[in-house]
């Protein structure tokens, strides 16, 4: 059997990478308003691997540019799709910042952006910060130039590691994305945190959207911090595409 180094290389090109979407609510309404495109590996000899065990193998061993360039082909397909609903969803999709950096990929988004110009919804691109952010200026440069162009710019995983409301203005943020982490703890401190953050992030104009959301008290106290959006398995599990295009009714 391969270990998982040997293994990821040509993981794309053999089919074992897919696509899968979360569905993204708007907290007031229950309307579902966006998806989240999430990867999954289905590995012929060795199962299904976690994404926590493998995007953060690809980061090191490069691998993540290959799979980075494939889901966000996904993500921006099921947007052109989705596009003709009505009302149309968002979708986002978690990018490196090691992809980021590279001025190829950051053209293809560009020009995949100018392709959906006039198009109605936001296609919005999560910042993870499993290593840390490099060339910050040029980062913000190629960052600011894709927000022109209509891109939407998610800082995920707000509580846990360099996630912060500093980063989100430095980067020029559209949306902050609250850990699970946060969301499950009820003690006093975090919840005086969430909503210095959550006001804070509406001072800026900036969306605010609950993560791993799976009882009915998670989603009344991410509702009464202030929250607009939330995902999570009470609100809908990730599924295949075909799924998700059945729950939308496309």
């Amino acid at each position: 059997m391969p270990d998982l180094v040997s293994a990821l290389p040509g993981a794309v090109a053999r089919g074992e990478i897919s696509a899968w979407f979360q569905p993204q609510v708007d907290i007031e309404t229950g309307a579902t308003v966006g998806a989240e495109a999430l990867c999954r590996w289905r590995h012929p000899e060795l199962g299904v691997v976690s994404p926590a065990v493998f995007i953060p193998l690809a980061e090191e061993t490069g691998d993540i540019e290959e799979i980075g360039r494939f889901m966000a082909e996904q993500t921006f397909e099921a947007f052109a799709h989705w596009a003709r609903l009505i009302p149309p969803l968002d979708v986002s999709v978690n990018v490196s910042p090691r992809q980021l950096l590279t001025g190829a990929f950051t053209d293809w988004l560009a020009e995949q952006l100018d392709a959906l110009s006039g198009r109605r919804g936001v296609v919005t691109i999560e910042i993870t910060e499993s290593r840390p952010l490099e060339d910050v200026p040029a980062l913000v440069h190629r960052l600011n130039r894709l927000r022109e162009l209509g891109l939407g710019i998610a800082i995920d995983d707000f509580g846990v590691g360099q996630s912060s409301l500093l980063q989100l203005k430095r980067l020029h943020g559209t949306e902050l994305k609250i850990d699970r982490s946060l969301v499950v703890d009820e003690s006093g401190p975090t919840t005086r945190l969430l909503r210095r953050a959550i006001d804070a992030a509406h001072d800026l104009g900036i969306r605010v959207v609950a993560e791993g959301i799976e009882t009915a008290a998670h989603l009344r106290r991410m509702r009464d911090l202030g929250c607009d959006r939330a995902q999570g398995y009470l609100l809908g599990r990730p599924m295949p595409r075909p799924q998700f295009d059945a729950l939308v009714a496309v």
